[in-house]
């Protein structure tokens, strides 16, 4: 295996230290945290613990994927509320399901270029904050009222309200639906699962292990990055709330198909779960940790991102990870740990059937054969999105936090988190343990 190198250049592109906040899940109404409550539950305690003060970072990026409308900016809102004074710009990004990953590329190449030092980057969401909408309708008929002038027109303007008027626009179910292949998330799953014949006992089967590997890394004490978080009452959330301890695939295939309730294979099981959380990490360039003596927990080797078909979005994984293992001379095998975002069970699946799919590599990929195979105990070893929760803007920043985490107990050398992104897009950062 040849030296594996840095892609961002001659500037290391250090991690110093990461957290998050138990991911919670969606229960049909506002959950208890704002998104930048949740940016806060993570950055206070991480920025509480450092050699260095907040209004030393030279700046904080936040990927969000629906702020609401009193937070749209919200990685400025966060690193005000952070302590970081008003000196330290803030920004947010957007890009779907890789919106926290995206975050950290854009540090990680500022700090490249010599731009920045110290960065404070990942990502947060509040799912079940997500707004409930007027209709077109309704916001006409609006319109039309604030024009009226007297007692009688407003009155005939209020005869003309019809129950399609008060049809709520659910924005969440709009931002899980590609608008250009008119498919939601789940139904892209069916796509590619349905491609790579992947079944439903695979699907369930893998869905129970992601939540018994949680389960396990919980009890063993391998989720050492959740930091508590407490509500007005006072209660703490310690935990990720969606894990399901008894869960088996023979339970899970009593679940009826979700998104394609004829013959459809995926379910709320097999699933992501809706949640709401975040996550953050602290990077910095050698000279920073230098100057502040910061301990290193690892480094961003490289990243790339890749696009496709939105109708086979899962796939995005394999696209953005390929072109890493070619510039790295690596093989499947070689990379010690995997982070496969849980967007599905169907998907991730897939995605290891595509590697193993030699007209999918050569017609795809431009590779001369099929890549190989992914050995599943090196994939996403403490459990993923299924058993966690997707809090779309967190998820890229939770996946990286945790393959350096990973690394980290293990002594292992290597990781690649990778994830796939609505609209047909896929992510993937190489990672490094500690210090060159």
């Amino acid at each position: 295996m040849s030296k594996i190198h840095s892609n961002f250049g001659k500037q290391a592109v250090y991690v110093v230290d990461g957290a998050r906040t138990p991911f919670l899940k969606a229960r049909g109404e506002p959950g208890t945290f704002t998104a930048s409550d949740l940016a806060v539950g993570a950055g206070a305690p991480l920025l509480a613990r450092q050699r260095f003060t907040p209004d030393q970072l030279d700046e904080v990026i936040l990927g969000c994927a629906m702020p609401s409308p009193d937070e749209a900016n919200i990685g400025r809102i966060v690193a005000l509320r952070l302590g970081c004074g008003e000196k330290v710009p803030g920004w947010t990004v957007m890009r779907n399901c890789a919106s926290a990953m995206q975050a950290l590329d854009s540090a990680a190449r500022n700090i490249a270029l010599g731009r920045s030092d110290l960065v404070l980057a990942g990502g947060t969401e509040s799912m079940s904050r997500a707004p409930i909408l007027f209709n077109d309708t309704m916001v006409q008929w609006l319109a039309d009222m604030s024009r009226t002038k007297s007692a009688q027109d407003k009155l005939k303007q209020v005869l003309k309200l019809r129950p399609g008027h008060f049809a709520p626009v659910i924005s969440l179910l709009k931002g899980l639906t590609d608008p250009i292949v008119g498919l939601n998330m789940g139904q892209t799953c069916e796509v590619i699962a349905h491609r790579f014949g992947i079944s439903r006992e695979l699907m369930d089967a893998f869905a129970a292990r992601s939540h018994h590997r949680l389960a396990a890394a919980i009890d063993e004490g391998r989720m050492d990055e959740v930091m508590p978080v407490y509500d007005t009452r006072g209660k703490a959330h310690e935990t990720d709330d969606g894990l399901r301890r008894d869960s088996d695939p023979a339970k899970l295939a009593t679940l009826k198909p979700f998104f394609d309730r004829r013959v459809g294979l995926v379910t709320p099981g097999n699933s992501s779960q809706i949640t709401d959380g975040a996550a953050l990490l602290v990077l910095a360039s050698a000279k920073a940790v230098e100057e502040h003596a910061l301990p290193v927990l690892g480094r961003i080797l490289d990243s790339e991102w890749a696009a496709l078909d939105p109708a086979e979005m899962g796939l995005g994984p394999v696209h953005a990870s390929t072109p890493i293992l070619q510039r790295q001379a690596l093989a499947l095998g070689d990379v010690d740990y995997w982070e496969i975002n849980e967007a599905f069970a169907g998907q991730v699946l897939a995605c290891i059937a595509a590697w193993e799919d030699e007209e999918y590599c050569r017609q795809q990929l431009g590779l001369d054969g099929a890549l190989g195979s992914l050995d599943q105990t090196r994939l996403n070893v403490d459990g993923g999105a299924i058993s966690i929760g997707h809090p779309v803007g967190a998820s890229g920043a939770r996946i990286v936090l945790h393959a350096l985490k990973t690394l980290e107990q293990t002594g292992a050398d290597h990781a690649i988190a990778t994830l796939c992104i609505g609209g047909g897009q896929g992510g993937a950062m190489l990672l490094a343990r500690g210090a060159e």
